[in-house]
């Protein structure tokens, strides 16, 4: 028996007026998701947990049966163990963005997608000005990077900055919450300021500046957390072994923490220019591997935090004709029996260009589930859907269920 998880990051939104009142989702063409919803009882998950902001790294740590109440340490956490970097006790590990600031307000979460090589370069300019024994910053893709603080406090107030576009940052800087983390909460907001004198002058936006692009001027460090361990997946569902697959260290670090393999696809890239076709042959190739495959897609999120319906909506197309035709034909031609689980982690609403903790709609077959009577999946067609509203940490206990 086989299992996949195909996860579309933020796929889910809410109507457009641009797009006749319709979301991106059911005003793209998706024929394959069509047919395979068809096929598939489906529902509503609730995977954000109440009291918890809607994260992907809250919502896949949910989806994949780690409940974010009991595992939850930081985003930084995951994201330093996909990279390989080793932790001591009382490192406190941030996930820390390269970000656009023009005068005083975030222009860009990403620093214009900047490049991985581009971002390095000013990683390493950081390092070198201001690393030492107790600070230090570590390269990852993009402009997704690490920052490790030895010895420092948690109980620090940070602001994802995808989660404010366009606002002024000052407001948004880090802040203590009680008086042992002051330290480091004034540690955090000198070295954002002074990540602004180190970058703004680095020749890679010198040269990204001259060609019209972004300048990654800023660091900006959030969510926080110490080094945690993960029961091991396969025990948790009893499987042989498992994959994943992804363009983004988020998602292999949960992986990784969770004994999965973790399989790296070239030219994934988690944008709109990603390899949909690579992904499908490589979850196909897995599968002969493992039992189970935890297939994630980051194409939609990004668009969504872009505010840009139309790309989202020809995301959303692109998802369905390069990677879930390949993808279902390959599981058809394998000849074993499986199951199919299709969801987003979160919506991202191109209005809001952020997260929010709806419920995500998802489609599941297996072997002795009965097909309902929805025939394409979407936020409102799923209403009407069999499966009804599930909690998001217990949608792989009813996928592996006999």
């Amino acid at each position: 028996m086989k299992y996949i998880v195909v996860l579309a990051d933020g796929m889910s939104d809410e109507p457009i007026d641009e797009l006749g009142g319709l979301t991106p989702v059911e005003a793209a063409k998706t024929p394959v998701m069509d047919k395979i919803c068809s096929k598939s009882a489906t529902g509503l998950a609730q995977t954000v947990p109440e009291r918890f902001p809607p994260g992907s790294e809250i919502a896949n740590m949910n989806i994949l049966g780690y409940p974010p109440v009991e595992y939850f340490q930081g985003r930084g956490v995951l994201e330093a163990a996909a990279l390989g970097i080793d932790t001591s006790p009382g490192d406190l590990v941030f996930r820390c963005n390269l970000v656009s600031i023009e005068g005083d307000i975030i222009k860009n979460h990403s620093a214009g997608h900047i490049s991985t090589a581009e971002a390095s370069q000013l990683i390493d300019a950081l390092n070198r000005e201001v690393s030492n024994e107790k600070v230090r910053f570590y390269s990852g893709t993009s402009y997704r990077h690490i920052l490790v603080i030895k010895g420092g406090q948690r109980d620090i107030k940070c602001t994802p900055p995808h989660d404010h576009p366009e606002k002024p940052y000052k407001p948004l800087l880090p802040v203590a919450e009680t008086s042992d983390a002051k330290e480091s909460a004034n540690l955090l907001n000198y070295l954002i300021e002074k990540s602004i004198d180190i970058l703004e002058s680095h020749p890679v936006n010198i040269k990204r500046r001259e060609e019209g692009k972004s300048s990654a001027n800023a660091i900006w460090p959030w969510s926080p957390g110490y080094s945690i361990t993960f029961p091991s997946f396969k025990k948790r569902f009893n499987i042989d072994s498992g994959a994943v697959i992804s363009a983004v260290d988020l998602i292999f670090g949960i992986g990784k923490m969770a004994g999965l393999e973790l399989v790296k696809v070239e030219g994934a890239t988690g944008l709109y220019d990603t390899n949909y076709e690579g992904k499908a042959a490589a979850a196909i190739k897995s599968l002969k591997k493992h039992s189970f495959v935890f297939l994630h897609v980051e194409a939609m999120d990004e668009a969504g935090h872009e505010g840009d319906f139309q790309l989202k909506k020809r995301v959303i197309e692109d998802f369905d004709n390069r990677l879930l035709k390949p993808l279902w034909d390959g599981l058809i031609e394998m000849g074993e029996p499986f199951s199919f689980l299709l969801l987003p982690d979160h919506p991202t609403p191109c209005k809001l260009r952020t997260h929010t903790s709806d419920p995500v709609p998802f489609m599941m077959i297996k072997p002795k589930m009965e097909a309902d009577a929805v025939l394409e999946l979407s936020e409102e067609s799923v209403k009407n859907g069999s499966l009804g509203i599930i909690n998001g940490d217990s949608i792989l206990d009813l996928f592996f269920s006999k």
